[in-house]
């Protein structure tokens, strides 16, 4: 088969969580398109709002020299990103709540400021707005995904895979998050893969380091998975597990479909935002990516 990227499959960290937790979920969260406005939908909440605007400052000091990254006060950067979810474009219904999730974020970068760690030493960029590879030519099948760091040792000319965390929640041991991160890094830039982190930015000052699978063995895995979603696709077949109930996953995205939500405008790629109304809510550990 030839390589054909607007007829391929693409998969990322996210849309096979969203796929493991229910595929009804994934569905609406990455196939769905209202057919009033031929938009896809998204759920916004104060979780999500808090991990966007947190992650927008620190990613963005990658693309800085290390001499200029701070010369401009991190709490103004944040103030800026914050503005953008401020209100109900962040799912915030009341101010006393936006106050708290703000000021989680303040801590967050006020950590950073003290105790910059990897963000003040030399980074890598890889070259491409959003990473990705072919994880299957054969099963037109793309692996893509950002990578919120990677620190640059110039003593081995490698990097190392660092993730920010702004939930309270610590990722499990189970996660495919990092190892699809090692993947794109190995397939995207020639230098070698050394280690991989989270930073946990609401809890800790160092970072907690994360063993990484053999790179063939994560390959193996997640092209499996891969391939049942296309098959999904394929078969337009996408059920909860729990039901025409829904689950957890599903039934916030159910809501947007029902009228329960609040359309409050579009995110950069053009999808619907919504908000659920006072009768509705979306888990704490709201998975933030």
């Amino acid at each position: 088969m030839s390589k054909d990227k607007y007829s391929a499959v693409w998969v990322s960290h996210s849309s096979i969580a969203n796929f493991l937790e229910c595929p009804r979920a994934y569905f609406l969260k990455n196939i769905y398109k209202d057919k009033a406005t031929g938009h896809k939908v998204k759920l916004m909440s104060p979780p999500l709002a808090l991990g966007q605007a947190v992650h927008e400052v620190i990613e963005s000091l990658s693309e800085i020299k290390t001499d200029l990254r701070f010369k401009e006060p991190l709490l103004d950067k944040y103030e800026r990103a914050w503005n953008k979810v401020s209100g109900k474009s962040g799912g915030f219904l009341d101010t006393d709540t936006e106050y708290k999730y703000k000021k989680r974020g303040e801590e967050m970068i006020r950590r950073v400021i003290k105790n910059p760690g990897p963000v003040a030493e030399l980074a890598v960029k890889i070259n491409m707005d959003l990473p990705y590879y072919w994880l299957s030519e054969e099963d037109n099948i793309i692996l893509c995904g950002k990578i919120d760091w990677l620190k640059y040792n110039p003593e081995s000319d490698s990097v190392e895979i660092i993730d920010f965390k702004t939930s309270k929640n610590e990722e499990e041991g189970e996660s495919l998050q990092l190892p699809i991160y090692s993947l794109l890094v190995h397939n995207c830039q020639k230098r070698k893969v050394d280690g991989a982190w989270y930073w946990y930015l609401e809890s800790n000052d160092n970072l907690t380091k994360k063993e990484l699978p053999e790179v063939k063995d994560s390959e193996e895995k997640i092209l499996k998975i891969a391939r049942k979603i296309k098959l999904a696709r394929q078969l337009e077949v996408f059920k909860c597990p729990e039901g025409e109930g829904g689950c957890r996953s599903c039934r916030p995205m159910e809501a947007i479909l029902k009228g329960g939500a609040e359309f409050v405008g579009h995110d950069e790629y053009r999808a619907d935002v919504y908000i659920l109304n006072k009768t509705e809510k979306i888990e704490e550990d709201s998975r933030v990516l």
